[in-house]
């Protein structure tokens, strides 16, 4: 019986070098960043445009259908501080719309659905 061997990922040089994440980001303006944390949901409001970085415009054609910044920092392999600055480049020009994940609704009380089954069976 042969064992199934892993093989170790080898990391991209370029992925995580400081620099390149630098000019990602670009310079820090003091202009504070939006509000986004790992499960704000983000949808592309328009196709990209020349004059977007070609990491934002990866980010508006991974974002046809809504996507959470988790999975557009796993897709990019980028950090999250990272793709939070591209991200709010983009609210910035609104060429993105963000909002919070839709909360499933809470069960109905026991009562209520008690009630319920009861006129339910009385009919």
């Amino acid at each position: 019986m042969s064992s199934i061997r892993r093989e170790r990922r080898t990391v991209d040089p370029e992925l995580s070098d400081p620099e390149r994440l630098y000019v990602i980001t670009g310079d820090p303006d003091g202009s504070e960043r939006a509000a986004l944390d790992l499960v704000t949901m983000v949808v592309s409001k328009s196709q990209p445009t020349p004059t977007v970085q070609p990491e934002q415009a990866v980010i508006l054609r991974l974002c046809q259908a809504p996507l959470s910044v988790a999975e557009i920092s796993a897709y990019l392999s980028l950090p999250f501080s990272v793709v939070t600055s591209l991200l709010t480049d983009l609210l910035a020009t609104e060429l993105i719309e963000s909002r919070a994940p839709i909360i499933r609704a809470t069960l109905p009380d026991r009562s209520l659905l008690e009630a319920v089954m009861h006129g339910l069976q009385k009919l």
